[in-house]
């Protein structure tokens, strides 16, 4: 007979998650208290640990503490979740003497405070905004207007763990391999990706359905919502029907609320005159004939404003030398499908700067989005003469909101050099496009 009390309480800078379920960060240790029906003999008795997630057993650290009393069978265990532990619900067990009980289930998040997971930010500043902070701004508008509007991201709200774990299991990758997709949650590279899917409803099991018409009948019209939570609680209470209706920054909103419930330092950004390149051209577009009119031949297209997210995490499959760390937008708004599915990124900032457009995942999309040409073409028959070429207008105040303020960052330089100082490389050294 086996007893357990654990000290469940997450609790960081006075946000807790819960105080009835017990939810750990990965690498952070927690306190565990056994109460066995007859003495543990030191010497020669075994007590076997298991942690189970999925159809995956882990090995994790626990260590017998002082104020233990093995006479009277109480054992006081500190047990330490590895820092590339899969992030999901696990269940704890335990082996004494031919016996087996079923200790407790509980749930691991990301943790952005430990130096070992590829999540870690270093600033605690930054921690508080982009993991701890349930308000925001996001901002919207066109030309030189720009409006920012408030936007509850409520990620501690109760049942929030439940709700964005359960998004991971329906997703389509689960479903094709659940061992494969299980143990693939240790990265904040697959997880964001599968979450970037799993936000917009162009593929099975959504959270929102997007709408750009003017007929909003069964649902919302996207300017109704205010806040993430009232809408993952929607999808989660109607058994993950998709809820209507949504555009980018509602998605970016919601995706955002997610990756900071499970522990990915993450921020929304708007993106003005954003450039959506459908042929993978890194240009935009625009046919006229000779009489002036305008050919409808492109699918490219520049929109008012455009918004998605940056999450924060390491990139060592891009590089071992951390160049390639940081911030990684991340985008839910269904555009174009990658590798099968509506989802985009993560795609390095850092190498959208650097226009190294042949790194994955995505960076070419997001380049066009903040730095492509629109070129404009004379098509006279099957003739194309360029006509003009305007480097400028795509990609201007990239904005988010401020750490420990509500003033507006200008992150512009962050995603692209001054106009004319870029060439587009591919690995191998090889110009690509020129700004």
């Amino acid at each position: 007979k086996v007893g357990v009390k654990m000290y469940n309480k997450l609790t960081v800078m006075h946000y807790e998650i819960s105080v009835t379920e017990l939810i750990v960060r990965r690498g952070q240790a927690f306190k565990l208290t056994l109460k066995l029906s007859q003495p543990f003999n030191l010497g020669f008795d075994q007590l076997i640990m298991t942690v189970v997630t999925g159809w995956s057993k882990a090995v994790w650290k626990a260590e017998l503490q002082r104020g233990s009393s093995p006479e009277t069978g109480v054992l006081v265990l500190i047990v330490s979740p590895p820092a590339d532990a899969p992030i999901g619900e696990y269940t704890l067990s335990a082996s004494f003497k031919d016996k087996e009980k079923v200790l407790a289930n509980f749930s691991v998040l990301f943790n952005p405070w430990s130096s070992d997971d590829w999540v870690f930010l270093p600033k605690e500043e930054e921690r508080r905004e982009y993991v701890l902070n349930e308000q925001g701004i996001i901002y919207r508008g066109g030309g030189d207007y720009i409006s920012p509007m408030f936007w509850d991201f409520g990620q501690f709200e109760q049942g929030m763990v439940k709700i964005c774990l359960k998004m991971l299991d329906l997703n389509v990758k689960y479903w094709l391999n659940p061992a494969d997709d299980v143990s693939a949650r240790c990265s904040p590279i697959y997880v964001s990706r599968v979450v970037s899917a799993m936000i917009n409803s162009s593929d099975e099991g959504g959270v929102v359905m997007g709408n750009w018409g003017n007929d909003y009948s069964g649902g919302f019209p996207p300017t109704y919502w205010s806040g993430s939570y009232a809408i993952l609680k929607q999808w989660y209470n109607s058994y993950y029907r998709s809820v209507r209706y949504g555009q980018c920054w509602v998605f970016a909103g919601v995706m955002c609320s997610v990756m900071r419930l499970l522990g990915i330092p993450c921020r929304v950004v708007s993106n003005f005159q954003s450039a959506h390149d459908t042929n993978k051209n890194l240009t935009i577009d625009n046919y006229f004939d000779n009489n002036g009119a305008m050919e409808r031949e492109s699918k490219d297209s520049i929109w008012n404003f455009h918004v998605w997210v940056e999450g924060w995490m390491r990139r060592p499959d891009l590089a071992k030398d951390g160049k390639y760390d940081g911030w990684q937008v991340v985008d839910p708004t269904p555009q174009e499908r990658s590798e099968g599915l509506f989802c985009c990124g993560p795609a390095s900032v850092t190498a959208i700067r650097n226009g190294e457009v042949d790194l994955k995942y995505d960076v070419p999309f997001v380049f066009a989005e903040v730095n492509a040409d629109s070129v404009y073409w004379l098509k006279i028959k099957a003739r194309l003469t360029k006509i003009f070429s305007d480097t400028e207008t795509v990609g201007q105040n990239i904005s988010t909101k401020a750490v420990g303020s509500y003033k507006r960052v200008d992150l512009t330089n962050t995603y692209k050099h001054r106009e004319g100082g870029l060439t587009c490389m591919d690995s191998r050294g090889r110009s690509v496009f020129s700004n």
